[in-house]
């Protein structure tokens, strides 16, 4: 019986729930915030890792049909697009990764930041590989986004681990008091993040993987262990959101943490 439960357990972790997609519904009250901004949506993705075990370029395709299917306003990427060790996975260049998401679709615009596995490739090339196929890439850069006739701003933080801490650079260069979403890989610089920040998101963790019943997230790689390893935090007035994310490294496990896309619905709070 024991030997039955922990094949089906394995099953789970390493082909069921890693080969699966959930979208998950948010609706989150942030603040600033503009009233004619009230129903925002946008779709969230991190660390896709194209070339993970249950996560080809046909997978990918899905990925974004799944997402489009949702008519985001907005779609943002953060970062780890690519993949060259994990156990069961092939690479695939970032090329092709950007072909598959050039079918993403949404009125605003889809916007990325890099992370630190696509440094350790290459992130000059990726970062043409998905710019030169309509994924705006921000490093270290503020953008304004117009709709509905107000501005809120994007700022797109480099990968904290490869890039350093571009934080106040890229806040300096907001030039006025209207909302800001912060994108960024690594959720380690939330506690630095600024009070006027509306929100902050980010993946990285991959909700550690794997979440045991009582033992909880064995792995987490941020300095903070388990305190930003997922979902939504709030500390001291201000929001963070971290994602599990849709691909694996090291290992092609997932276990209570599925691959997700999120879909965001803002609302002034």
């Amino acid at each position: 019986m024991a030997i039955a439960i922990l094949f089906l357990l394995g099953l789970w972790a390493f082909w069921w729930e890693p080969s699966s997609l959930t979208v998950v519904h948010q609706i989150i009250p942030v603040r600033p915030w503009h009233p004619e901004h009230t129903g925002l949506k946008v779709a969230v993705m991190s660390d896709l890792h194209v070339g993970s075990p249950y996560l080809d370029l046909a997978r990918l395709q899905h990925v974004v049909a799944v997402t489009n299917a949702e008519k985001p306003d907005l779609i943002v990427i953060l970062g780890d697009v690519v993949i060259r060790g994990v156990l069961g996975g092939r690479f695939i260049t970032p090329e092709a990764i950007g072909n598959a998401l050039a079918g993403l679709r949404a009125p605003l615009g889809i916007v990325a930041v890099l992370g630190n596995h696509d440094w350790w490739f290459d992130g000059p090339r990726v970062r043409h590989a998905l710019e030169s196929r309509g994924v705006r890439v921000l490093e270290n850069e503020s953008v304004p986004i117009m709709y509905r006739g107000k501005s809120f701003w994007l700022a797109g933080l480099a990968d904290l681990w490869t890039r350093g801490n571009g934080l106040l650079q890229t806040m300096a260069k907001i030039d006025d008091a209207g909302p800001v979403l912060v994108l960024m890989h690594n959720p380690d610089l939330f506690p630095e993040m600024p009070e006027r920040v509306s929100l902050t998101l980010a993946g990285h963790t991959h909700g550690g993987q794997v979440d045991l019943p009582i033992a909880g997230r064995l792995i987490v790689p941020s300095r903070f262990g388990q305190r930003y390893a997922y979902g939504l935090v709030e500390e001291n007035g201000k929001k963070l959101i971290v994602t599990g994310g849709i691909g694996t490294s090291i290992l092609p496990v997932r276990f209570r943490v599925p691959p997700e896309v999120v879909i965001l619905t803002l609302i002034p709070q």
